[in-house]
């Protein structure tokens, strides 16, 4: 006598993959978006109003101590003196120039720096025909004048 065994097709589909799939990614996406814009140096940035959306591949940094560091695109900032980062920013402009795009440098001050040290870094820039955008935070609401619009949210290029 010849028994025969049933099986049993079930139609179901089991998400236990697909939802540690989707966990892996959402941390991977969260951990990598902290990486956007890394700055080692701890820097306490003036607030501003005003927004620009202009994202600058060049950065100097000049820290609380009044020392000066530069990077550009995602390089560690390195500490150099005022005649180092002339000729620094100078050959950054020289192969902006050559692949036809615009440099823009964002410069990036301690609000414990004097002004006079600023002043010089901007014009460093100005004597040399480079464009520095001066970095601040937002301000507050609460800080804002009556009346006065919202600034525009930065929008990347």
């Amino acid at each position: 006598m010849a028994l025969k065994r049933q099986y049993d097709m079930t139609s179901l589909f089991s998400m236990a993959s697909m939802t540690d799939v989707i966990f892996l990614l959402l941390i991977f996406f969260m951990v990598t978006s902290t990486f956007v814009f890394p700055t080692a140096l701890e820097l306490t940035l003036p607030e501003s109003s005003e927004q620009t959306a202009l994202k600058p591949s060049t950065r100097v940094y000049i820290d609380k101590d009044r020392q000066i560091y530069a990077s550009f695109d995602s390089e560690e900032p390195q500490p150099m003196t005022l005649d180092q980062l002339r000729t620094f920013l100078l050959l950054r402009n020289a192969e902006a120039v050559q692949n036809g795009e615009e440099n823009f440098v964002a410069l990036y001050a301690d609000e414990e720096v004097p002004y006079g040290d600023l002043m010089k870094v901007l014009n460093l820039g100005v004597t040399n025909g480079l464009k520095i955008v001066l970095a601040t935070k937002p301000a507050p609401v609460s800080a804002m004048p009556d009346g006065e619009p919202q600034p525009a949210p930065i929008q990347a290029q």
